[in-house]
């Protein structure tokens, strides 16, 4: 029949509803769903349909179900390294697309990257300063999966410095992302030594909590990159 709807399965309604109540404030992190039967009871489905729809948001990082006397079924406290897994999945298969290039991807970091330089100057911890210089690498020794990760590590580490959760939100899908693979021969001779160089220079810059000196070595570590990949097609994984 022409014009006809398919109608979700009801385990994916009741997710839906629940979802809604979480996401909109209704029902707080730590509070307790409404057991089974009661859910049951409330929205006409069977006990299964219940357990389908509560393994669903269970998936998506949304609650958390103990066993027990206790136990039951809980609103998940937000965590931004588990919320950010479907964002990373999006991001990834954008950045694999014909729509987005190279020039795409660092717009993107120059708009994140460089206030949050200026804010991790202005708020960082002795423990996040730690956490950064753990995540610097040896171009001399290092392969290159090797300081992938850590530039990964390394950035992460610095949206972490802004205290505020939603830029690691924003930020790990860029940093985590999979790229198929691509030919890095193209990158300027001394591309990684440069990058470790702009990475311990922000890094001081941080310690001194030089918000200006920060951000500004934050844009020229991009201007760097951009000016590097400018006539290459390589992935943003290769790009630090």
């Amino acid at each position: 029949m022409t014009g006809s709807t398919v109608r979700p399965p009801a385990y994916q309604v009741l997710a839906d509803e629940l979802r809604a109540d979480i996401t909109s404030g209704r029902l707080q992190p730590g509070e307790r769903l409404p057991p089974e039967p009661e859910l049951c009871v409330k929205t006409g489905v069977s006990r299964s349909t219940v357990r389908e729809a509560l393994r669903l948001l269970a998936s998506q990082h949304l609650i958390v179900t103990t066993r027990g006397v206790t136990g039951g079924s809980f609103v998940a406290h937000p965590d931004a390294e588990q919320l950010a897994d479907g964002l990373t999945t999006g991001f990834t298969l954008l950045a694999n697309s014909a729509d987005v290039g190279m020039a795409d991807v660092l717009e993107l970091r120059r708009a994140l990257e460089v206030p949050v330089a200026g804010l991790a100057a202005r708020r960082r911890t002795d423990e996040h300063l730690l956490e950064m210089r753990g995540a610097l690498f040896d171009p001399h020794v290092d392969d290159l999966d090797t300081m992938l990760a850590a530039h990964a590590a390394f950035h992460m580490a610095i949206a972490k410095a802004t205290c505020n959760p939603l830029f690691e939100l924003v930020a790990r899908p860029l940093y985590h992302a999979a790229f198929g693979p691509d030919v890095t021969e193209n990158l300027p001779d001394g591309y990684w030594r440069r990058i470790d160089a702009d990475h311990r220079e922000i890094l001081d810059f941080l310690t001194a909590r030089d918000i200006e000196g920060a951000s500004r070595a934050a844009a020229g570590h991009i201007d760097y990159i951009v000016e590097s990949t400018r006539e290459q097609k390589v992935s943003p994984q290769f790009v630090e």
